[in-house]
C-alpha cells in the first residue's frame, strides 16, 4: 500500500458525471484525494471542480486538461473512464455515429492522456485507462465498441513500454456494470438480467488499489467483472 501521505492525490477523471466515472470520483474523495472531473454533461457533479468538454474535441481537450491540471497545481493520476457505444450491424451504424464511438473511447482517450503526460510525468503519476472486456472477445452488433476498445487496450500497453520508470500505466477491464450506459440502446441490446452487472464502486475500488501501488510496482492489467460475468472468458 502506498504511504505516500499525498495518495492518492489530484485525479483527472473523465466520464466523471456519471456511471463508473462518478463512482471512481466517489472512492478518491472518501480516500482523502481530490478529484477533478472533464465530462460532456456537468450538472450533476457537486462538490468538485468539474469542466464540461467533450474529449472527441481535441483543441478542447487539449485546453481543458490544462486549465484543471493548473487549477490544482499538477496531477498525481489519471482516469479515462469516459465512454459511448452504438450497437448494430455494421452497415446499419450510421458512419458518423460508428466513428464518434472510436473518437470518444479511443481518440478522446490518447488525448487527455497525451494532455495530461508532462503534468503526470512531473509527479510521477499514473494512468488508468478504462477497457472492456470487450477488448479481449469480440461480438456480434459491436464493431465500434469493439474496435475502440481493442485500440485502448493496445494504446495502453504501447504507452506503458513508452514511459516505462517515469509514469505508471494500468488497463482495466471491466465486465458489464449496473449504470446507464445501457438506457439509451434499443431493448434487443440491453441486458436482460442485470444481476450479471458489477457495481461500479467494485470497479472504483480496484482503480483505487492500483492507484495506491508503490514507486516502483505496476499493475499492468486488470480484468474485473461480476462472478457469473457473460462476456468473460
Amino acid at each position: 500500500m502506498n504511504t505516500d501521505s499525498s495518495w492518492p492525490g489530484r485525479v483527472l477523471v473523465t466520464g466523471g458525471g456519471s456511471g463508473l466515472g462518478a463512482a471512481v470520483v466517489d472512492a478518491v474523495l472518501k480516500a482523502g484525494g481530490t478529484p477533478v472531473v472533464l465530462d460532456r454533461d456537468i450538472s450533476t457533479v457537486s462538490g468538485v471542480k468539474a469542466f464540461e468538454v467533450d474529449v472527441a474535441d481535441r483543441a478542447a481537450v487539449e485546453q481543458t486538461v490544462r486549465e484543471a491540471a493548473e487549477s490544482l497545481g499538477g496531477l498525481d493520476a489519471v482516469v479515462t473512464a469516459a465512454g459511448i457505444d452504438r450497437c448494430g450491424k455494421l452497415a446499419d451504424v450510421a458512419a458518423e455515429e460508428w466513428e464518434k464511438v472510436v473518437g470518444v473511447n479511443l481518440l478522446g482517450t490518447v488525448s487527455v492522456v497525451r494532455a495530461a503526460l508532462p503534468y503526470l510525468k512531473s509527479s510521477h503519476g499514473r494512468v488508468v485507462t478504462v477497457a472492456s472486456t470487450l477488448a479481449k472477445r469480440a461480438v456480434a452488433d459491436a464493431t465500434a465498441y469493439c474496435a475502440s476498445k481493442f485500440g485502448v487496450l493496445g494504446f495502453t500497453h504501447a504507452l506503458a513500454a513508452e514511459t516505462a520508470g517515469e509514469i505508471g500505466v494500468t488497463a482495466m477491464i471491466p465486465g458489464g456494470m449496473k449504470t446507464h450506459f445501457f438506457d439509451d440502446r434499443t431493448e434487443q441490446y440491453r441486458p436482460q438480467d442485470d444481476s450479471r452487472l458489477n457495481s461500479p464502486g467494485n470497479v472504483a475500488q480496484a482503480i483505487l488499489f492500483v492507484l495506491a501501488q508503490p514507486q516502483g510496482c505496476e499493475v499492468r492489467e486488470m480484468l474485473i467483472c461480476h462472478a457469473e460475468e457473460g462476456s468473460w472468458p
